[in-house]
């Protein structure tokens, strides 16, 4: 049934207060009265039948035949939903086990129980209180005991077959053949559905709620502290060494900036005249978001290949069977509202609030975590949660605040999405194009994506349909007109309604047939701008503003997919399969090939003559003979790359094109460099950066941007793969990137300090460390003969550092950008099989 999705994590720093902005007096346009309270219909919930493939063994006993091919893929095939899933958690487990374990705990609200209240011990930041407190305000876990009993028979198959597999790896496996990051740990334990669900309804939430765990931790009344308090007496020492001092502002939008390309190419625009599908995710390379790679065949019912997040039981995210090939990418619809609330000013607790003239009461939830405080000592701490009807209550110091007057609550579509598995497997299932859109008028699933699809008959697909909240008519008006509203969401970067008209509240997310959506025989095509563009020729609009923009500029990368598209097909108009591959990997830079010729005339004009940037002379000269003998891409053997990609990071933050932005042109302009004096700061700031790290200016590319994994107890390995790729600053399609933050998990990884805030390169690592950009790279091609198929997975299967298949295909990206084979026949499957068992739950 359709219920939920995800959104866009949030932005900086709010410059104004948001309370300022909703109590302003801003005359008629921001008045609210005219607006008639009605209050909203009931929801019609339409449960789909079961899809029709067997989902529990009649026997109870599960029995799954795994062949694993070369690069350590599994194909997985089992009679039944629960047995595929069983072979697929094992598989799984012996590759990535500790990310797992790692995410259970998370999402169990069990962080602080064996890591201790603080991400840095002692530093009183609270990360690990807060992270258990913030799950346990959104209530996940209880939403899967709540309802894990009611869900369809198949999700339920697959998550009880998942984790049967993950604990038979964990218990037959010695802890000496295990991933040595989390071998043994006491936090590594068994799993059941009911842990794996609440993973599920976590990851549901990252583009949204997850994102204001530590404003819900603040929150609290006007005159009550937010403090935890400790639930039994202990001693003083233990109660004195707990400090909360967490720092606590916005959101950042998307804080792991999680990207993608994504192609459906149709009967119009392939040589064949089949569809064909480019899936290019840019997710990070640690963490909760590795992709892996597997192949799940229930026979007569399902083979499908392709690659999943963490914990997905049994399903594929991305990836083909037999009618259809599809991908995602990250969307930029928001997936929820924080609302303001009109607080009752009779009621002296701030505990009430008004709607529509109307008192509601906000209820309190208390709640309780361990917190380990020693070695094998653990206290009990108490806090209390504070809800109203639109959801938890959250509180940002300066911007969103508790007091006498106002308050403010978070609604998220996705809290809770029980969707995900079911939608996901009727993808997996689709026998055509028509079935593949079935499973998105069915389900709501598709948490925070777009969906780009091909069927072997030609037709493309795209729609985002990520869980969207279904704003009123009203509501929608409102956003798109009212000038208060509009700065609201300009300055706090999300959007902030009032909470004190039923008109402005939402039920459930918007249905398929308001979707933004494409259908045809030619082309569709995504890379993180808005829906809007989807096809050139055919521009989408749709009324909900909470999708994304439309008529505006587009992002280097974008113009850089579209230009493939539209101008870079064969000699006949169209793509073959080779043709296609060699785009998604090209290392090409979209802003060089706009402004290099400007930039070098620059240099020329310059010459020898330093430029002066705060007072000191810097000589570009150096710099400008690099980047005459650059040849334009970010391939291993370019050499000067890094000086244009220092320059990219400068001209970003001031772009001086000479031709602005032009709605008639949308995808070609701005374009053309203005050769004046901040472009030459530019060029010298760049040159300063690049000193700094006594990097030449004529490096081979290969020799400063690398890749470089860690050892289990995190530090460096010491071996640098170069790595070829681009970056999203340059323009670059094929993207790399090196990101900062955490990568949701607590296991144990090495960063490199870049030279200033401008840059990701790295004085210490010599270059830029890549653990971010293309992931799971694929093309497939549907031919005569069925789906052909080539991909790679740059990270490799396994995390485990030991494991054959821990660098196997990054080494293989390393030397040369190339996919592989994939391999889905039984002929080839049998042709490359390099080991080979048969699981049953009665050995």
């Amino acid at each position: 049934m359709r219920k939920n999705r995800i959104f866009t994590p949030i932005p900086t720093v709010v410059a104004l207060s948001v309370t300022t902005l909703l109590t302003a007096c801003g005359g008629n346009d921001n008045d609210f009265s005219n607006v008639t309270p009605v209050e909203p219909p009931p929801p019609t919930v339409v449960t789909p039948p079961p899809a029709p493939i067997p989902a529990f063994d009649t026997d109870g006993e599960l029995t799954a035949d795994i062949k694993w091919t070369t690069y350590g893929v599994p194909h997985v095939t089992g009679d039944n939903l629960e047995s595929m899933a069983y072979g697929v958690g094992f598989a799984f487990a012996r590759d990535n086990m500790c990310v797992l374990a790692d995410q259970i705990v998370k999402y169990n609200s069990e962080r602080a129980k064996y890591f201790g209240p603080d991400l840095v011990p002692g530093s009183g930041d609270s990360a690990h209180v807060i992270n258990d407190f913030g799950y346990l305000t959104l209530g996940i876990r209880e939403i899967a005991e709540s309802n894990l009993a009611s869900m369809s028979v198949n999700s339920r198959a697959m998550f009880q077959g998942y984790t049967a597999g993950y604990n038979r790896y964990l218990n037959e496996t010695p802890v000496a053949e295990q991933d040595p990051t989390c071998a043994g740990q006491p936090w590594v334990t068994e799993i059941d559905s009911v842990d794996l669900l609440t993973y599920s309804l976590g990851v549901a939430l990252l583009p949204g709620a997850s994102n204001f765990l530590a404003p819900m931790f603040l929150a609290a009344p006007e005159g009550e502290s937010y403090l935890p308090t400790v639930a039994e007496s202990v001693p003083d020492s233990v109660a004195a060494s707990l400090k909360f001092t967490p720092d606590v502002t916005l959101p950042e939008r998307n804080p792991q900036e999680m990207g993608s390309n994504g192609w459906g190419l149709g009967s119009d625009k392939t040589t064949n005249g089949k569809g064909m599908v480019l899936g290019n995710p840019h997710f990070p390379h640690t963490g909760n978001l590795r992709f892996w790679n597997f192949h799940a065949k229930v026979p007569g019912f399902m083979n499908v290949t392709g690659s999943s997040l963490v914990g997905l039981p049994g399903a594929v995210n991305i990836g083909f069977n037999e009618n259809v090939a599809w991908t995602h990418t990250f969307s930029t619809a928001e997936h929820f509202v924080v609302y303001q609330l009109t607080l009752d000013e009779r009621d002296e607790s701030g505990l009430t609030h008004l709607v529509d003239g109307n008192r509601r009461t906000m209820f309190e939830k208390p709640l309780q975590i361990d917190v380990a405080v020693a070695p094998g000592q653990t206290i009990k701490l108490n806090k209390t949660a504070y809800y109203t009807n639109y959801g938890p209550m959250i509180e940002v110091p300066g911007n969103f605040g508790w007091d006498g007057t106002n308050a403010f609550a978070i609604k998220d579509a996705n809290l809770p999405n029980l969707d995900i598995v079911d939608h996901w497997l009727a993808m997996n299932m689709a026998g055509s194009m028509d079935e593949f859109k079935q499973a998105f008028k069915d389900y709501d699933g598709v948490i925070f994506n777009n969906t780009m699809a091909a069927s072997a008959d030609g037709e493309v697909f795209y729609i985002d349909d990520s869980t969207v909240p279904n704003l009123t008519e009203t509501a929608i008006e409102q956003l798109t007109t009212n000038p208060l509203l509009i700065q609201t969401k300009a300055t706090a970067g999300f959007t902030v309604l009032p909470g004190n008209i039923s008109q402005f509240d939402f039920d459930g997310p918007v249905p398929y047939e308001e979707a933004p959506k494409y259908e045809g025989t030619d082309s569709v095509q995504n890379s993180n701008d808005s829906y809007w563009l989807t096809n050139l020729s055919s521009p989408i609009r749709v009324d909900n503003p909470l999708y994304g923009n439309v008529d505006y500029q587009q992002t280097l990368r974008s113009r850089m997919g579209q230009k493939f598209i539209e101008t870079e097909a064969g000699s006949d108009g169209t793509f073959s399969a080779e043709e296609v591959e060699t785009l998604l990997l090209n290392n090409r830079s979209y802003l060089a090939e706009d402004v290099l010729d400007d930039l070098l005339q620059t240099c020329t004009a310059q010459g020898d003559t330093p430029v002066s940037v705060g007072g000191v002379d810097v000589s570009v000269a150096a710099a400008c003979d690099a980047l005459s003998d650059w040849d334009g891409t970010m391939n291993i053997a370019s050499t000067g790359a890094h000086v244009f990609r220092e320059f990219a990071f400068q001209f970003a933050r001031n772009p001086q094109w000479e031709v602005p932005f032009s709605l008639e042109s949308p995808v070609t302009t701005p374009s053309g460099l203005m050769q004046n004096d901040t472009t030459l700061e530019q060029l010298a700031r760049a040159v300063q950066i690049i000193e700094q790290t006594g990097i030449a200016f004529d490096a081979a590319f290969g020799d400063v941007q690398f890749v470089e994994r860690s050892m289990p107890d995190g530090t460096p390995s010491g071996e640098k793969l170069p790595w070829g790729g681009a970056h999203n600053v340059e323009g670059g399609f094929n993207v790399f990137d090196t990101i900062r933050s955490r990568d949701e998990t607590l296991l144990p990884r090495h960063l490199y300090s870049p030279v200033d805030s401008s840059t990701i390169l790295s004085a210490e690592g010599q270059g830029y460390h890549i653990n971010y950009g293309t992931s799971w790279a694929m093309v497939i091609n549907f031919t005569d003969q069925g789906p052909e198929g080539r991909g790679i997975l740059t990270y490799s299967q396994s995390r485990k550092f030991d494991s054959e298949h821990f660098l196997d295909q990054t080494r293989l990206y390393s030397e040369q950008p190339t996919l592989r084979e994939i391999f889905f026949t039984e002929q080839e499957i049998t042709d490359n099989t390099i080991e080979q068992v048969t699981l049953s739950s009665q050995q």
